[in-house]
């Protein structure tokens, strides 16, 4: 018997769509109270001051890569077999910004006068502390985080590396961790704030303390959608992951990293959202998908891209109201 074409693909028709301002409203299910307990769970839990610096692929062979986590300026580069190196990103000699030196043989040189760090302690100056776990890179921060530090950072699961296509989408926006972690712990949101993505949402009722379930459809064209079954969980105070545990794409994980920066010119916080998805899928021809990576990784970013004009949008009008003690929540 042939297989029928829901089965081989996993799509499926919406019998009658609904219009967006006829959609079912979700604001009673949104509780504040709910939305503020599930972030204060996050921020509870230890990070081991360690903070995403960006993706694995923005440090690149040959060239460092600077930003300032927490209000100290980062350096990074690859040493000797593409080891990640970090550390202050001033030199110790005069202060220049070492962003802008030039990396060769695996050294840092200054550009000012050629101060070469080998990425040990040397000549005043420190590395901090770095992993790479493959698709973000991390920096230790134990002055700025101020909690007993860890060895490593507190990774989720993830799909099995060598069955993934992975994109990492990197934007900042006026506000501080803690909105972005509670605007992706109001799913909520997600069929009113993006109709051009999601369709059909309802959240679960939450299960103990962890974890929000949300069945959504994304949308592909017209009445055609991709449904699927996702579980929202926050495993630290800086992130949240949406792991989708059924439908197509069963497994995926979108993990989304606040970073704080430094103020800007205005005292005004700035974080750092870097959201890593994770797709994998049990599809014979995921293998030719994971083939185009190149090609698709700009679509994938492009994707995220997009919802986080929104969110971000929903981010800064959260810190702008609570700056202004005017947030209702």
């Amino acid at each position: 018997m042939k297989p029928s074409a829901t089965r081989r693909l996993p799509l499926s028709l919406r019998r009658r769509g609904v219009p967006w301002d006829r959609q079912r409203s979700t604001w009673r299910e949104a509780r504040p109270a709910l939305i503020a307990a599930a972030l204060k769970r996050a921020q509870d839990r230890p990070s081991g001051n360690w903070y995403v610096l960006g993706a694995s692929a923005a440090v690149a062979p040959g060239r460092p890569f600077g930003r300032t986590v927490a209000g100290t300026e980062v350096v990074a580069w690859r040493g000797p077999g593409g080891r990640l190196v970090a550390g202050p990103g001033a030199c110790p000699h005069l202060g220049a910004p070492l962003k802008d030196a030039v990396v060769s043989g695996g050294r840092l040189l200054c550009h000012w006068h050629g101060l070469a760090l080998p990425g040990a302690a040397a000549t005043g100056w420190c590395p901090l502390p770095a992993h790479d776990d493959g698709v973000l890179a991390w920096v230790r921060l134990d002055a700025a985080g101020g909690e007993e530090p860890l060895e490593r950072p507190v990774l989720p699961p993830r799909p099995v590396a060598g069955a993934t296509l992975a994109a990492v989408h990197d934007v900042t926006g006026t506000c501080e961790p803690a909105d972005v972690v509670a605007n992706r712990l109001d799913p909520w949101h997600g069929g009113w704030l993006h109709p051009y993505s999601f369709v059909d949402l309802t959240v679960e009722e939450p299960d103990g303390d962890d974890g929000l379930a949300v069945r959504v459809s994304f949308k592909v064209a017209g009445r055609v959608v991709v449904p699927v079954r996702a579980v929202f969980s926050a495993p630290g105070p800086r992130t949240v992951v949406m792991r989708i545990t059924d439908g197509e794409g069963r497994g995926s994980v979108v993990e989304t990293h606040a970073t704080p920066l430094t103020p800007d010119h205005r005292g005004r916080p700035r974080t750092a959202v870097i959201e890593a998805v994770l797709a994998t899928s049990d599809r014979p021809g995921f293998a030719v998908a994971r083939a185009a990576a190149p090609l698709l990784r700009p679509l994938m970013r492009a994707a995220a891209g997009r919802l986080w004009r929104d969110d971000l949008a929903y981010a800064e009008r959260r810190w702008a109201l609570r700056e202004a003690g005017r947030f209702p929540g």
